[in-house]
């Protein structure tokens, strides 16, 4: 293919941080084998060849602005990404979440996919007007259903097919290749060959609500294997609360907080159970990392969570440490056999609705995206 019948899209990410890395490799990824080019850049941080491996583009920018670069108008940045769009002859654009959306739209005349990986993006009247001012070119994507309806919500004079899900997503064979075996996972991490581990990985945040389980851990306790412990993988600025708390229900022992743990995924073998606490979790990547690994799941029956976990997990009300309690007696009572059918049917559900084959499938089938590719 020459360069005048070359076909390319834009990538336009926020940053790197944590999870959004591979957000712009999933991207990316999407459009293998299918003729178009992919140059995705990046809004912040510095220019890191590994981070320009990492997300599976045929071309990768950093602008290398920093968070208060660009506030308020951002004309900086609506001023390189015009350059950069120039020069190129794009199809259309994705943009993650609203600040790139902005930029995107004032800097080009490109169709913006916006994909959104949070609620409340639209609250604001300001942003519900920009969006409406552009829906011509403008359509949007969730990374689950509860934030597509979030978006429906904010935007209710917008025809549906304008608001879609695209759900995240894995590479299944890496993520399992990268995940340690099981007594090694336990060792890395300092924990006992044998004990009953019940894993928790997030930040330390009222949102992420560690506190229900440490007390539906403390409820269950009686009833789970002797010497099991709950292990919590983060940091954050409720640490010293939830440590106060644990010692408070005397199980200061049986919780184990093993602060920030780079590529925690790939201990989540060490676990018997991933619990998952999150006060409306948009999606959950950890979820599917632990899926990948086998383990048996217990989350909150709200958000994206819902759409994860129910058929191979077990779900419990928000705020409900009762209820949490009884997940992790049910699933501490599970025989070998029915955690390798639980396994089994995780595995499963990756495949069919997580993997990055199954999301591709999909992408190409949205309205808005048949819609870019005829035109170009």
């Amino acid at each position: 293919m020459n360069r005048s019948t070359e076909r390319h899209v834009l990538q336009f990410c926020h940053g790197y941080d944590g999870p959004f890395l591979d957000c712009a490799r999933q991207y990316a990824s999407l459009f293998a084998g299918s003729g178009y080019r992919v140059t995705t850049v990046f809004l912040t941080g510095a220019a890191d060849p590994e981070v320009a491996e990492g997300c599976a583009s045929d071309e990768v920018l950093f602008m290398e602005f920093s968070s208060r670069d660009i506030r308020g108008l951002k004309l900086g940045a609506i001023g390189k990404l015009r350059k950069i769009a120039a020069s190129r002859d794009f199809s259309f654009c994705i943009a993650h979440r609203f600040k790139p959306v902005y930029v995107a739209l004032l800097a080009t005349n490109l169709p913006v996919i916006g994909v959104h990986h949070a609620f409340g993006d639209y609250q604001r009247r300001s942003r519900r007007l920009f969006a409406h001012l552009f829906r011509k070119r403008l359509s949007l994507l969730g990374v689950s259903n509860a934030v597509r309806d979030d978006l429906r919500k904010s935007l209710p004079k917008w025809p549906k097919g304008r608001i879609s899900t695209l759900y995240n997503r894995i590479d299944i064979d890496a993520v399992q290749d990268s995940q340690l075996p099981r007594l090694e996972a336990r060792e890395a991490l300092g924990l006992p060959a044998a004990a009953f581990i019940v894993g928790n990985v997030g930040r330390l945040h009222p949102d992420k609500d560690q506190a229900t389980l440490i007390k539906g851990f403390a409820n269950a306790l009686a009833n789970l294997p002797a010497g099991s412990l709950l292990a919590i993988l983060g940091k954050g600025r409720l640490e010293q609360d939830l440590k106060e708390l644990a010692n408070e229900l005397g199980i200061g022992d049986q919780v184990k907080f093993l602060g920030q743990v780079p590529e925690a995924r790939r201990f989540f073998r060490a676990f018997d159970v991933f619990a998952l606490s999150s006060d409306h979790e948009p999606f959950g990547m950890v979820l599917l990392e632990a899926m990948a690994a086998g383990v048996p799941l217990l989350a909150t029956a709200c958000g994206g969570a819902i759409e994860v976990v129910e058929g191979v997990g077990i779900l419990f009300p928000l705020g409900d440490a009762e209820r949490l309690a009884q997940g992790l007696q049910h699933l501490a009572m599970l025989t070998e056999e029915q955690r390798e059918d639980c396994a089994e049917r995780m595995l499963g559900r990756l495949h069919e609705r997580f993997s990055d084959e199954a999301v591709r499938d999909a992408f190409w089938r949205l309205p808005q995206v048949t819609d870019l590719t005829a035109e170009s």
